[in-house]
């Protein structure tokens, strides 16, 4: 693993030096962009090689010192640092332009800082390998992502979402804790082992990891701190936490499972049931989002109810002794890990430059935006189609063996056959939403007529590197769509690594059927374009006459009758309204001659709403009961140190 520690280093080092170069902005920034740039190059290849080749069974490393740290490369591990180390990549590059603020030049040394240690310990989070290294590192990926989500702290709304983003960071920390304290507790030691302990502990381990894990990923109810966080930190830091940093709560999850060896369907249901909510809920709140990256980072919680689908439609492939289903279910939900880190990367980069651009992120505030973010508006384009589950991009494919794993669970017993329906339905019903939304979000913010002068006079000048990015991302959508085989390989070498048989599992015929459709899409998408191309081709060199048609009354139309995203998915969210709630700011209008109005719609994020008041409220009047203990005597407190110190000499 030298390479790999070589990779920490030069990240590493690309965030500390720019705090001696602060007060030149550019000099500083190209630093921290080849330190933090070149590490993660290193240390993809690295981990490309090692997934591709195969690492040997026992690539570890255990510096010296007082705790036992100790440090495991597997496939599983190098499947999610070809990820981090790819967005990471990516960040870096798009943040030269992006953080070009010369009013926040040591900000920007300090979020430069944060971001390499946000590299640097998600990659040390999925290569731990035992109990003490994994929660250090994960600390130290929960503070250093705290402080870049308040990177613009002078504001009040982005601290409360980092103060929201702490407590569940800790909160999940916390179940992560008692679930590795029972393990200890059986094994008596801090390494990842667990297939001995009893079922039902092996459960009780479970479903704290579960907790604690995916709170981390955003699943729902856990994901209350996600819609905040997201829009809070800046536009490629909202692409590495979004698209890689909540998957290491995936990875966890997955982690644990291998290690408990757990053979009851009960894992299978919780997973599939959370990946059900998740994905709808998810789907249906970003529906109701007026502001783009808010909308998007709900679609996180969506995309992770999508891999909790099919990573539980694997567990039960397992537990019913279905081999198929299992491989099936697990590669198509790993790739799915990999292929939502690419789009939804793609996706806040390119609402990073609408914003960078036009300076607000109101979806009802933009319009036209692909006239003058031409790369933008058809980058976004490729993203949304992507998300959406289209052919022929990389989202298509993962969910397509999620899918096929679904059905073959169809004829097997009642209770699969039950949990396999409902996650086909279901990810129907994901799929249509996120595609209403995403044209929802393209046809208003790229097409049409801009709304507001904000969203005039735009263009993509001083933004090479973001573009660079971002038109990376989209091929990548494209390519893997394509051609699929390779990374097929790479998720289920990954897939082997949690403890799976994969190698007599007949695959290939899968991944044609996936490739035959995308070459379909394909055929099709360029018959569109040679038809396109022809029109375009007729009409060149013909007068085209301007002149008004029949606009029911309406002879001079504005931009302000234009449809908005509000108008446009609230059918939709009329549906949905015992779990979206809305609330509607829209005076009548009456009278002959009725004066301005407005109209306004916000959805309720139901869990959020009821926070405050069953739990927020209950533990503040609580700690208020018990503020007496904080008094400010220094010799109580050593007294408080002495009488815990006699308790716990009764237990140990």
């Amino acid at each position: 693993m030298n390479l790999f520690f070589l990779s920490m280093l030069m990240i590493a080092s690309g965030g500390v030096l720019p705090l001696f170069l602060w007060r030149q902005v550019n000099l500083a920034k190209m630093i921290a962009v080849i330190g933090i740039g070149s590490g993660c190059l290193l240390g993809l290849f690295d981990s490309l090689f090692r997934l591709i080749t195969g690492p040997p069974p026992g690539v570890s490393f255990s510096p010296p010192g007082v705790f036992p740290l100790s440090f495991h490369l597997d496939s599983l591990s190098a499947f999610f640092l070809v990820s981090i180390f790819t967005v990471s990549l990516l960040a870096a590059i798009y943040s030269y332009h992006y953080m070009n603020n010369t009013e926040k030049q040591i900000g920007a040394a300090v979020n430069f800082l944060f971001f390499s240690l946000l590299v640097t310990s998600m990659s040390l989070v999925v290569t731990a390998h035992n109990m003490i290294t994994f929660m250090l590192a994960w600390e130290m990926m929960s503070l250093s992502s705290f402080f870049l989500v308040i990177y613009d702290y002078r504001n009040p709304e982005n601290r409360k979402a980092g103060y929201l983003y702490f407590i569940f960071s800790h909160v999940g920390a916390m179940f992560i804790l008692a679930a590795f304290a029972v393990l200890y507790g059986h094994t008596g030691n801090f390494d990842f082992a667990g297939s001995t302990i009893p079922d039902t502990m092996k459960i009780l381990v479970f479903v704290l990891g579960f907790i604690g894990f995916g709170s981390k990923a955003g699943v729902f109810p856990f994901h209350v701190w996600l819609p905040h966080a997201h829009p809070a930190a800046p536009s490629h830091i909202s692409a590495v936490m979004s698209g890689v940093m909540i998957k290491t709560g995936i990875y966890g999850i997955l982690r644990l499972y291998g290690i408990l060896d757990l053979q009851t369907p009960a894992s299978g249901i919780i997973v599939v049931i959370f990946g059900m909510v998740s994905g709808i809920i998810g789907v249906v709140y970003a529906l109701g989002q007026h502001d783009i990256k808010r909308l998007l980072a709900y679609h996180s919680v969506e995309n992770i109810g999508i891999i909790l689908i099919g990573i539980g439609i694997g567990m039960i492939g397992v537990s019913s002794g279905n081999p198929v289903m299992a491989v099936l279910g697990f590669s198509g939900g790993i790739l799915h890990v990999f292929n939502h880190s690419i789009f939804k990367s793609l996706l806040f980069m390119g609402a990073g430059m609408v914003f960078h651009k036009t300076g607000t992120r109101s979806i009802d505030a933009l319009g036209g935006l692909i006239k003058s973010l031409k790369i933008t508006g058809i980058t976004f384009l490729i993203g949304s189609m992507a998300i959406s589950g289209l052919p022929p991009f990389n989202g298509f494919v993962s969910e397509f063996f999620i899918y096929m794993g679904g059905f073959k669970g169809i004829a097997r017993d009642p209770l699969t056959f039950v949990f396999c329906l409902l996650a086909i339905i279901s990810l129907a019903i994901i799929g249509g939403l996120a595609l209403a939304c995403f044209t929802k979000v393209v046809g208003v913010v790229f097409q049409g007529e801009p709304r507001t002068p904000n969203a005039n006079r735009v263009d993509e000048k001083n933004g090479s590197t973001m573009i660079f990015s971002m038109v990376v991302l989209a091929a990548a959508c494209v390519g893997i769509g394509i051609f699929p085989a390779p990374f097929l390989v790479m998720a289920l070498k990954a897939v082997s690594a949690i403890g799976l048989d994969y190698g007599r599992i007949p695959i290939e015929p899968f991944a044609h059927m996936t490739a035959d459709i995308s070459l379909a899409a394909i055929i099709f998408l360029a018959i569109m374009a040679i038809l396109a191309g022809i029109r375009i081709r007729l009409f060149r060199g013909k007068p085209i006459g301007h002149s008004g048609t029949w606009g029911c009354g309406f002879t001079r139309p504005t931009s302000r009758m234009q449809y908005t995203g509000s108008s446009y998915a609230a059918s939709i969210l009329d549906f949905f309204k015992p779990v979206a709630p809305m609330v509607v700011d829209h005076p009548p209008v009456a009278g002959l001659f009725p004066g301005p109005t407005r109209y306004a719609s916000h959805v309720h994020d139901v869990i959020e709403m009821h926070l405050e008041r069953i739990i927020v409220n209950p533990v503040l009047w609580l700690f208020d009961k018990l503020r007496w203990i904080q008094h400010g005597d220094i010799h109580l407190y050593i007294g408080y140190i002495l009488l815990a110190i006699v308790i716990l000499l009764f237990f140990v």
